[in-house]
Formats: C-alpha cells, sequence, structure tokens
C-alpha cells in the first residue's frame, strides 16, 4: 500500500457515511485534498463542504477527481457504480474503509469497540472521557458525538479509540491493544449466512489482540472460552458476577446516578444524564477503558457528568427540561434487541407516560429474518407506528413488507403509515391528551424527518 504520509490527494465513494466521513476528516486534518461522492445532500455532507471537502451527488466520472492518489469506497455502494468502475478502469488505487482505517492504526495503541449494538455509544463515551480527562487520543467514531457535533477529532497522543464494525468483516483488519465486544446477536446474515459464521467472526475479532491486550465483553456471551486476550474482563449492568457492574442506581430528572464497580475498585456517585439504563451499562465499559489507563477518578467522574449523549442514541429532541406534554427521543435502534434495550430504557425513566414509537425497518433482509424478534419488541410501546421498509442497498424481496412486522404485533393499537403521511398522522391522530413520549427510530433516512416533526408536535402542544 502507497503510504499514506505521501498522498496529496484523496476521493471517497460514499462520503456521506458515517464512519467514511470520519477518515474524510482524518485526511483532511493531514492537509489532503479530499473530494468525494454520496447520493443525497445530508447535514452531515452539508458539514464536510463547510470544512473544505468538496462534494458532489451525481454518479458521473466526468465530476471525480482525476489527481486523486488513493480512492477509498464503502462496501455499500452498488457493484456497478460508474465512478468505482471508472478508476478501476484506469489503475487507481482504491481500498475499501476497513483497509484504510487498518493502515492508519497500524502503529498506534488501539482501543476498538465491537458488537452488534452499544458500539457506537461506548465508542464515544470512551473516546470523550480520554479527550475531556486531558489524556487525548484520536476518535473514529460511528455516531456525531453532541459535545463536539463531530464523528472524527485527533491528537498528538499516539491512541485511536476506534468503532469496529463488523459489517463486511471490516473489523477483522483492526487489532486491539483494549478489544470489547457488546453484543453477538443475529445480523448482517445478508453477509455472513448464518449465526454461526458471525459469532466465529467475533471470535476471530479477538484473536487480533495484541500481546498482552485486554478484552472485556458483555458477560454471558456465547463461546467465551474461546475468546483470546491476555486479560478478559466481563461486564453487566448489575451482575456481580461479572468484573464490571453498576449498583444503587437512582432516576433523577431523567439522568441516573449510580456507584461502578471496576474489577473490585469502586467509583461512586457517578452522573450519566442520558436516558435509558443500557446507556449505564455503556458507560461502565468506557468507566472501565479510563481505569485501564490509569486516568484518575475525578477527571472519569467529571468526563461522565459532562457527557452529552450521541445524535440518535436516545438523543432528547424534547426533553424534560422542555416542561412539555409529550417528550421527544430520536434513536439509531434498528435491530429487536436495540429496540428492547430502548423501550425499556424509556419505560424505566417514564413509568406513568404512554409511549409511542414510530419506527422505520431497515432492509428486506433483516425484516424477513428477525420479524418476530421485531414484533416482539415493539410490544414493548403502548403505540407502534411503522412506516415502509427503508431498502438501502438491496432490492425488494417478494413478500416481506412493514405488514410482516406489523401482522405479528400483538398490540392492537398499531398501523402503517407511510412516509410522506407521518406528519399528517402526528398533527391529527397523536394523542396529545395525556402525558407522552414519542419515539423515532431506524438506520434509513427518517433521521431527515426529526426537525420537522418536532416542529409539528411543538405547535400540536402550543
Amino acid at each position: 500500500m502507497q503510504e499514506l504520509t505521501n498522498i496529496k490527494e484523496v476521493y471517497f465513494i460514499g462520503i456521506g457515511g458515517i464512519g467514511m466521513s470520519a477518515l474524510a476528516r482524518y485526511f483532511k486534518s493531514k492537509g489532503m485534498v479530499v473530494n468525494g461522492y454520496d447520493r443525497a445532500e445530508t447535514h452531515l455532507t452539508k458539514q464536510l463542504t463547510g470544512e473544505g471537502i468538496g462534494v458532489h451527488y451525481t454518479d458521473n466520472p466526468e465530476l471525480l477527481s482525476k489527481q486523486a492518489d488513493l480512492v477509498i469506497y464503502t462496501p455499500a455502494v452498488p457493484k456497478d457504480h460508474r465512478e468505482l468502475t471508472y478508476y478501476r478502469q484506469h489503475g487507481y488505487t482504491i481500498l475499501k474503509r476497513s483497509d484504510v482505517l487498518g493502515e492508519i492504526t497500524r502503529d498506534s495503541f488501539n482501543i476498538c469497540i465491537s458488537g452488534t449494538h452499544g458500539k457506537t455509544t461506548i465508542t464515544t463515551m470512551t473516546a470523550h472521557i480520554l479527550r475531556h480527562s486531558g489524556y487525548g487520543c484520536n476518535a473514529f467514531l460511528g455516531g456525531i458525538a453532541v459535545n463536539y457535533d463531530s464523528n472524527f477529532w485527533s491528537s498528538e497522543k499516539n491512541v485511536c479509540v476506534v468503532e469496529a464494525d463488523e459489517y463486511d468483516r471490516s473489523f477483522l483488519k483492526l487489532y486491539p491493544d483494549i478489544g470489547v465486544i457488546t453484543a453477538m446477536d443475529p445480523d448482517h446474515l445478508d453477509i455472513y449466512g448464518n449465526r454461526e459464521n458471525l459469532l466465529q467472526a467475533f471470535i476471530d475479532f479477538t484473536g487480533n489482540i495484541k500481546k498482552d491486550g485486554t478484552l472485556i465483553s458483555k458477560w454471558g456471551l456465547e463461546r467465551t472460552g474461546d475468546m483470546k486476550g491476555s486479560t478478559h474482563l466481563t461486564y453487566h449492568l448489575q451482575n456481580q458476577n461479572a468484573n464490571i457492574y453498576a449498583a444503587n442506581i437512582k432516576t433523577i430528572h431523567g439522568s441516573y446516578v449510580f456507584d461502578a464497580c471496576v474489577n473490585g475498585k469502586w467509583l461512586k456517585d457517578l452522573k450519566l444524564n442520558m436516558g435509558g439504563t443500557h446507556n449505564i451499562e455503556n458507560a461502565l465499559v468506557a468507566i472501565a477503558i479510563a481505569e485501564q489507563l490509569q486516568i484518575d477518578d475525578d477527571k472519569i467522574r467529571s468526563a461522565v457528568d459532562a457527557f452529552r449523549g450521541v445524535k440518535r442514541r436516545f438523543e432528547y429532541i424534547l426533553s424534560p427540561a422542555n416542561h412539555s406534554p409529550i417528550l421527544y427521543v430520536d434513536d439509531y435502534a434498528h435491530h429487536p434487541a436495540e429496540l428492547e434495550a430502548v423501550l425499556k430504557g424509556a419505560r424505566s425513566l417514564f413509568p406513568d407516560r404512554k409511549i409511542t414509537i414510530i419506527f422505520q425497518p431497515h432492509l428486506y433482509s433483516r425484516t424477513r429474518d428477525l420479524a418476530d424478534a421485531f414484533a416482539e419488541s415493539l410490544d414493548l410501546a403502548d403505540e407502534v407506528i411503522l412506516l415502509p421498509i427503508y431498502p438501502a442497498r438491496e432490492l425488494p424481496i417478494p413478500g416481506i413488507t412493514s405488514a410482516t412486522i406489523l401482522e405479528k404485533i400483538k398490540n392492537k393499537n398499531k398501523t402503517i403509515v407511510p412516509k410522506e403521511d407521518l406528519l399528517n398522522w402526528i398533527k391529527t391522530e397523536l394523542d396529545a391528551s395525556q402525558p407522552g413520549l414519542l419515539i423515532t427510530a431506524g438506520a434509513g433516512n427518517i433521521d431527515q424527518m426529526v426537525e420537522h416533526i418536532k416542529e409539528t408536535l411543538t405547535k400540536k402542544i402550543s
């Protein structure tokens, strides 16, 4: 591979992706010329252009950069993409995002967080604690840290905090000093074929942990005995069989106060200003990593208190501080286990509010494979609104629609609403006569509606 330090211009195909944009920001921070393509303008691509990165939205070889020393693409891009085809036919250096990230982190101390859910929040919490405490790190996040409104930052400290994505086996290109596995639930079966192959990939990930490295995994995961790591710690919300757990959890005005036990050592009176008990568990991992790095306890405590969350991870759009009769939370949840965590967290914080969830299923294959589990999780809400499936990289599968999930939901308070009719549904059908909590969830393009939903909801309840 061409040395990254010798590269002057980089071109990204799929630059608006959360992982791709972090890499684009990395190369821009190194003084390189960065341009790219994505299929639609988003808030993130607008940010990139504002930072001096060129972005266009038409798959047209006449618009690409012919001076690029390196072309980086995401595996989510179609194989017949015209710009990608041009670069291949003309002999350019072309690499997947995962290969480039592996090269960037080759000689650094790496903290790599993996798992089928929870990894974005833990990665962001960990990077935030290291930054806020003054320890320092380079961060490659799979979400936007609210504190910094970014998914990337750099530091002179040769430490990288990286979200280790299992999609397309990308995380196997990384070599952690500290590795984390949050969950290994069946997902991305379009890539892995079956859950056994997915499990094996996570086992292989632990085999990449460097000599004398540490593995932190969720207590109770399958095949724990096959996992590698010189030191292996487990975590759980409150199970004292784990090495890392929480106790004395209290809810105060939408925040949590708790004590954390990290391998026998207690940190008392930690405050997390983020909803969902699953986020206490996520915070435990970040706290344990900071302890491994011997960061001062008071600095850890201050950083946790200062953490403002991750965009689209139990993100308050209308929070308790607004004193609104209807609160509004937006979340990226697109797997049954994530939906369950969001809804259980919401119920624990707001037991007396009616919970309405608007869910946009992501991928036909995931809907087909996990329809029963989706229905079971969504039954935790008082009311369920389903949008049509967001296809992303897939073509339709005959017989698979949002109705595949709807018909399995036991709750009779359920319906499917076309995306273009959603604002009108909120205006005319959403019950505002009692205290409520509205949740939007999904990994598709439902996030583009959040501000419009907030505006419609605010007018309705004003």
